[in-house]
């Protein structure tokens, strides 16, 4: 059989945390989930990158499912939304901790391998922006050749700037736009200003995208050669994975003793049978503030809009609100960058885009929620959000998924008062059921064994006013749960 007869395993990377781009990313909801260009989020996008549609069929290379490997927090997140696009995935696996890419990839690697010892995997970090997706697909057929050669290939971006805030790889030739794959010199971290005008000027430097084509079986000897001190624990903490409903939970005691490290400190800096396919369709890691804006697409002016934003006399400058509720309005400003959130608000100037992991660093230090979560917390029956807090009360929206339910469970600090807006809610208290509509309110006294479902087909929503003397969401004792969660806030 060919190799380029063969489908592509697509292996998204879905696990990171996006703080350059706080406040919309953080670390309960990162930027990989946000549609954050368009109606689709990143994820859905390079789901949907190596998914044909009918336009694709037969063409080469093809690809199968996906396979994801993301943390615990979104597992269900990530199948919630690859059903939106009528996608299953081949497998998602949960990462205990982020212990970095090259842990993931050789999972991911190990895994493939053991299914089919041909298997080619293509990883993909599923928070970049590709806006051909044709044109990337035609590059990674490109790349098919070197595979079978069993070298591993990386993809190259042809820069139309000098960019410092990337790394570069060194070509062996200069190449053509239509090439296949080209020897590769050397990475090169992250360049001053200088160094990267000098690079982007010779023409045989390209941006290192960080995806990769290889062989599973190939990019397993390259860990043991170069990191094989990543391997042992991660083939053992797979080796005592557990199925979790639809998912493959590695065993976390093993994957702990795993390295926290990068697949190019790990293994690609040190590889001798790499190449690099040339990619100029364009690319972006949305590294920050600056990239959207770049990717975004501006106005005359250098201005770019998203939701209730509006620009009087602004030049070069990102506006972004996102929330109905607020209006955010720019003023004779140039170069900046302005984000406003229902609960925080970023303004920066455009070329400090970078440092906007320090205001995440210090709210940390400052004990700020808005440093790591969003008011709306999704779970896998929806989502809430709290829209007042008090010292003992607490007011809530929560949205339930059409045939979703909320675990039974019972609170020791807490009573709860349930009012609904939109559908239809089956509650459950102790041993009584009912059926609770719009404009209808319930009670659950505190220690009440409860549960509220959505036998409808459309979303149901609540509002939920809590009294009680602590109002933490550690304060759940589940009893059942069809999510298989366990305890905790979010088990």
């Amino acid at each position: 059989m060919k190799i380029t007869d063969v489908s592509i395993v697509p292996v998204l990377l879905s696990g990171g945390s996006g703080t350059r781009l706080w406040p919309l990313s953080r670390k309960s909801y990162p930027k990989q989930f946000a549609p954050l260009l368009g109606d689709l989020t990143l994820f859905q996008q390079a789901a949907l990158r190596f998914a044909p549609d009918a336009s694709q069929a037969g063409a080469s290379p093809a690809f199968s499912a996906p396979l994801v490997v993301t943390g615990s927090d979104f597992r269900f997140i990530v199948v919630e939304q690859l059903a939106e696009l009528g996608i299953d995935p081949g497998a998602v696996i949960i990462e205990p901790e982020g212990r970095n890419t090259a842990p993931a990839i050789l999972t991911a690697a190990f895994y493939l391998m053991a299914r089919d010892p041909d298997a080619i995997m293509l990883v993909a970090p599923s928070d970049h922006a590709i806006p051909d997706a044709l044109a990337f697909r035609e590059a990674v057929g490109r790349g098919l050749p070197a595979v079978e050669k069993g070298r591993i290939v990386t993809f190259g971006i042809t820069p139309d700037r000098a960019e410092t805030g990337y790394g570069y790889v060194e070509l062996g030739a200069r190449p053509a736009a239509s090439e296949g794959p080209v020897d590769l010199v050397r990475f090169v971290e992250k360049p001053d200003s200088a160094r990267a005008e000098a690079m982007c000027a010779s023409g045989n430097f390209l941006w290192n995208a960080g995806i990769f084509l290889a062989r599973a079986a190939d990019m397993v000897e390259a860990f043991r050669l170069h990191a094989p001190d990543v391997v042992d624990p991660v083939a053992e903490a797979l080796k005592k994975a557990t199925a979790d409903l639809g998912f493959l939970r590695l065993a976390p005691e093993e994957y702990a003793r795993v390295p926290s490290i990068s697949v190019d400190y790990a293994v690609m800096e040190k590889a001798d049978n790499l190449a690099v396919v040339p990619f100029s369709a364009g690319w972006s890691d949305l590294g920050g503030w600056d990239a959207v804006w770049r990717e975004q697409g501006a106005d005359a002016d250098g201005v770019a809009l998203t939701g209730p934003a509006e620009a009087i006399g602004c030049t070069d400058t990102l506006l972004r609100a996102e929330s109905d509720a607020q209006v955010l309005v720019g003023i004779g400003l140039d170069n900046i960058v302005a984000v406003a959130m229902p609960d925080a608000v970023l303004v920066a100037p455009k070329d400090r885009a970078q440092d906007v992991k320090l205001a995440v660093e210090l709210l940390k230090k400052r004990g700020r929620a808005q440093a790591e979560t969003l008011p709306r917390d999704y779970r896998p029956w929806g989502w809430y959000e709290t829209l007042v807090l008090g010292p003992r009360f607490q007011v809530k929206r929560i949205v339930v998924h059409p045939g979703a339910a909320l675990s039974l469970q019972s609170h020791h600090h807490r009573a709860e008062h349930w009012i609904v807006v939109e559908g239809t809610a089956k509650v459950t208290i102790d041993d009584t059921t009912q059926l609770v509509t719009e404009n209808q309110s319930v009670y659950i006294p505190l220690g009440a064994v409860h549960r509220m479902e959505n036998p409808g087909k459309v979303p149901m929503v609540l509002i939920e006013v809590q009294t009680g003397t602590y109002l933490g969401e550690d304060d759940i004792i589940r009893y059942e749960d069809v999510y298989a969660r366990g305890q905790g806030a979010k088990g």
